[in-house]
């Protein structure tokens, strides 16, 4: 058995981006499959079931944990597959998610320029397939690993095993709290197929004044578009998007279209459409003629930039922006007759 470090009564506040500054009754990092065995033995013999962390950067801790924290940082980059047009590359669960984008565009695989600069580790990718401007982990998904908690067996799952859907996979449902994931492989282009598209992606390429396109410049120009409307958790604590962008029906949103021409939706290949959560969330409020965006109840708020986010200006708890997502969420409901649905994790 690997010896791991064990830390009692160990603050997360910089282990989670909204920057709660909760504790952990034991808190150990891993390095390894081996150290997340012995990890996981010993919550089983001494302090119960386990939390795994991954980068924090989609959890909202509204309390202490009382149990072993285990921070999942397995490293390590590397190329195991290649052919004449694509490359499989495999990294550790706890690789930085723009660290793997960043080495990606380094070596001229294609296929995940659009998912620069999101926040988190690898690991979180796949459990609720991340994407952005038109792009999804599940596009360029190959195979994962994963550890049973159970048995500390070492399981491989390919992308149909998963199940990924919008913002979604088995990981979330009924594979919740039964894996950890260790490594994931992606299945990358050597010849780019672009998506610029979708929302400012050709906009911005074309103010950076680029004229020849590469992967490195759309990722310049999605990394310029985030930075752009979205805090950085170093400076503000969020955890990006809080909400879902929900799906409706398609007479759902013809209906909502004759009462709010500008209402932003997208149609979708099932035949509904998604509905900009953040628009919905701008275009209602706490009161009358005025909008959630900006908003401000304590140290809890609204970005002034993009009302998707959540923010903790300093000292807000994890209650006060979970009540402040419940009221949001009440708001829309009245307003449009729609549901949000929380992407950030409650703990």
């Amino acid at each position: 058995m690997t010896n791991i470090e064990l830390i009692e009564n160990k603050s997360l506040r910089y282990h989670n981006t909204f920057g709660m500054d909760v504790y952990a009754r034991w808190f150990t990092e891993v390095q390894s499959e081996d150290a997340l065995r012995s990890a996981l033995e010993w919550a089983g013999k001494s302090a119960g079931a386990p939390f795994i962390l991954g980068g924090g950067s989609n959890i909202l801790f509204t309390r202490n944990v009382d149990g072993l924290v285990i921070a999942n940082a397995i490293p390590g980059v590397e190329v195991v597959k290649e052919d004449a047009t694509c490359v499989w590359v495999k990294a550790g669960a706890g690789v930085r998610w723009h660290a793997m984008v960043e080495y990606c565009i380094h070596h001229g695989y294609a296929g995940i320029e659009n998912l620069a600069l999101i926040p988190g580790n690898v690991g979180a990718a796949p459990m609720q397939n991340i994407g952005a401007y038109g792009v999804e982990i599940k596009d360029v998904f190959d195979s994962l690993t994963a550890m049973d908690m159970q048995d500390k067996s070492i399981q491989v799952m390919d992308a149909e095993s998963c199940a990924f859907g919008y913002r979604e996979s088995k990981f979330k449902r009924e594979w919740k709290n039964k894996y950890v994931i260790t490594s994931v492989t992606l299945r990358l282009n050597k010849i780019p197929k672009y998506h610029i598209e979708y929302g400012a992606i050709a906009r911005e390429l074309e103010n950076m004044g680029v004229r020849e396109l590469s992967i490195r410049a759309v990722a310049d120009a999605v990394i310029k578009i985030r930075t752009g409307k979205l805090p950085d958790p170093a400076v503000i604590g969020n955890a990006g998007s809080f909400f879902k962008n929900p799906e409706v029906t398609a007479e759902t949103y013809h209906a909502l279209k004759q009462t709010y021409p500008d209402i932003a939706g997208y149609a979708l290949e099932n035949g509904k459409v998604k509905l900009a959560a953040g628009w919905l969330i701008e275009h209602s409020g706490p009161a009358v003629g005025v909008s959630w965006k900006g908003y401000r109840k304590g140290d809890a708020g609204c970005h002034a930039m993009q009302a998707l986010v959540l923010v903790n200006h300093a000292h807000a708890s994890g209650n006060d922006i979970l009540e402040l997502s419940e009221q949001i969420i009440a708001s829309v409901q009245h307003k449009f007759g729609v549901t949000l649905e929380r992407e950030v994790n409650v703990y």
